[in-house]
């Protein structure tokens, strides 16, 4: 098996590159597989959930190895896809500039890694500050293809706030007894909801409150008195999480690699795809405590509602409970608790590296909704009155092409995309409402996308509908990170709710949460030329057509035109 290579250049003026060789692998996760050292051990003994099972991994690790580089600093990961299936890896909350060819998700902007094939991905850092991530985009497979990514502040530089003592990677997950991708064949074949997750996970060990895992929990072990880095990322695939530390408070201090003002809470709400930099402080009388994780969730789907733990571990000399206390976190169906961490949020404003854009050129509504198809032949139909479940934004399910949509656009190639994904959904109705009409339960199927001429200021307002049923949805753009300029419950009245904007420390993020039976506002400029995905971060949404591709054109200036693709694209 190869390993990671790197190489640096450690001057402060220039970039540092690092090859890094990542191997997908299918690994069977035994006890006895002593190769793998303690962490495979740990997945053995996690995974039984009283069974044992084979993972998709990276370089045998799951969540895979974490990337450390400094602000700025480029990358070269030469990935080598030693599986069974193709697949693809996005370094997400990675703007990418002028870069989209390294960005990752299947079909968009690459073709997939096809078995015993490498392409060799360079990602390039620019305003990221914090924690971000990667994972596969491809299928399910991203279930156990994730890694943290730790971009630390440039050399000689310093954080916003007092040098932590320690860092510590938090990676919420989630893990399924079977095969995933037989949950995921599954679920695409039923027309219905996906298999519900048999755990929650903190760093790949689902906690004490599970069967068999107890010697598995996943232990911080800390000093008294010190102040400590928690880097969470959320890389379940359905699941929005609360979690909290018992007897501790938590103070955000970033998120999606962007700094925040210092926000502390006794919980925490995180949505999929969503990284934040949090801090811990210990003070309080060494013992042993619970970090526990649960969901948030609306609309009455079926959901893991069980709860995850790691324990805190003081550092000196006592007897611990047996049991440590669990902290409080909020109901399962509290949109309340919800909205209030998220609408909290305030950007840093002397660290924000762009301004919140204030004469908007362009105005696009965006209904975002849970929709149903009419039974097609080979599924068993298991949505509503037997039809096939399916998700849109405005009225538009995106259907995957075959070709990608990047080598498309650069080499003009037609019929791989349209041009027109509209700036106002097709049917005006209640948006919010009860016993909406059912002509307007089945939408478009197409590839619509959205094209920006450069630098476009923008404003996009996401529209929650209650077709079928109400959801919240954690909304992801690729390449562009957004001001979150106003969240709100109800229809989005154009004439009122702009005069409620916080257009002066809005936080910078690149996932939204779009409240349940609400609307989100965010703004950004386009100055980042490339095809780039919008998507919700909800893998069961995702797959059923909640998504879309900005485009944004070349400017005039050299340094505004899009590069051509590197010689080892991968092919269709």
């Amino acid at each position: 098996m190869l390993n990671i290579l790197s190489s640096m250049k450690m001057s402060f003026y220039k970039d540092l590159f690092l090859q890094i060789l990542f191997i997908f692998s299918f690994i069977t996760l035994s006890s006895q597989t002593k190769s793998h050292y303690n962490f495979v051990v740990k997945e053995a003994r996690y995974t039984r959930l009283c069974s044992t099972k084979s993972i998709l991994t990276v370089n045998g690790k799951f969540p895979g190895p974490t990337i450390k580089v400094y602000k700025g600093d480029t990358i070269y990961v030469n990935v080598r896809n030693n599986g069974k299936h193709n697949i693809t890896l996005h370094w997400h909350g990675v703007k990418q500039p002028k870069n989209p060819w390294s960005d990752g998700p299947e079909y968009i902007t690459q073709c997939p890694i096809q078995p015993g094939m490498i392409f060799r991905q360079k990602v390039i850092f620019s305003v990221e500050e914090g924690t971000v991530w990667w994972h596969a985009h491809s299928d399910w497979s991203r279930a156990t293809v994730h890694g943290a990514i730790h971009v630390y502040p440039r050399k000689n530089s310093t954080y916003p706030f007092p040098e932590p003592y320690g860092h510590i990677p938090i990676i919420f997950g989630e893990w399924w007894k079977s095969d995933v991708n037989d949950v995921f064949r599954e679920f695409v074949e039923s027309g219905g909801t996906p298999r519900v997750s048999d755990a929650i996970t903190i760093n790949g060990q689902p906690g004490d409150l599970y069967p068999c895992s107890t010697s598995e929990t996943f232990a911080l072990n800390v000093k008294q008195g010190r102040t400590y880095l928690l880097r969470v990322v959320n890389a379940a695939m359905n699941l929005i999480l609360f979690f909290a530390i018992s007897k501790h408070n938590l103070t955000v201090v970033a998120t999606d690699a962007m700094y925040t003002r210092p926000m502390t809470k006794d919980y925490i709400c995180i949505s999929p795809g969503q990284s934040m930099d949090v801090l811990l402080h210990t003070n309080q009388e060494p013992n042993h405590y619970y970090l526990a994780a649960r969901a948030y969730s609306t609309g009455g789907v079926e959901f893991d509602n069980t709860t995850t733990t790691a324990r805190v571990q003081y550092i000196g000399s006592y007897t611990p409970p047996l049991t440590p206390p669990l902290p409080y976190l909020p109901n399962f169906t509290d949109t309340q608790a919800a909205f209030d961490f998220f609408r909290s949020m305030r950007s840093l404003p002397e660290k924000s590296p762009h301004e919140v854009p204030k004469d908007i050129s362009q105005h696009i509504l965006t209904t975002v909704s849970i929709n149903t198809f009419p039974c097609l032949n080979g599924q068993s139909c298991e949505g509503p009155n037997g039809t096939s479940l399916a998700a849109s934004l405005s009225n538009v399910s995106f259907q995957n092409p075959t070709y990608n949509i990047l080598e498309a656009y650069y080499y003009q190639i037609k019929g791989v995309f349209k041009k027109g994904f509209p700036n106002f959904p097709p049917h005006t109705f209640d948006f919010t409402g009860d016993n909406l009409p059912l002509t307007l339960n089945t939408p478009r199927r197409a590839t619509k996308v959205k094209v920006f001429e450069y630098n476009t200021t923008v404003e996009l307002v996401f529209q929650n509908t209650n077709l079928i049923t109400g959801l919240d949805h954690p909304m992801h753009l690729h390449g562009i990170s957004f001001h979150v300029v106003g969240l709100g419950f109800g229809n989005f009245n154009k004439s009122k709710d702009p005069m409620n904007y916080n257009l002066y420390d809005p936080p910078l993020m690149n996932n939204v949460m779009v409240p349940v039976n609400g609307w989100a506002a965010i703004r950004f400029r386009a100055t980042n030329p490339g095809v780039w995905f919008l998507h919700c971060h909800l893998e069961r949404h995702l797959t059923w057509g909640m998504d879309t591709v900005f485009i944004v054109k070349n400017g005039e200036p050299l340094y505004a035109k899009l590069p051509p693709p590197p010689q080892d694209m991968p092919p269709c």
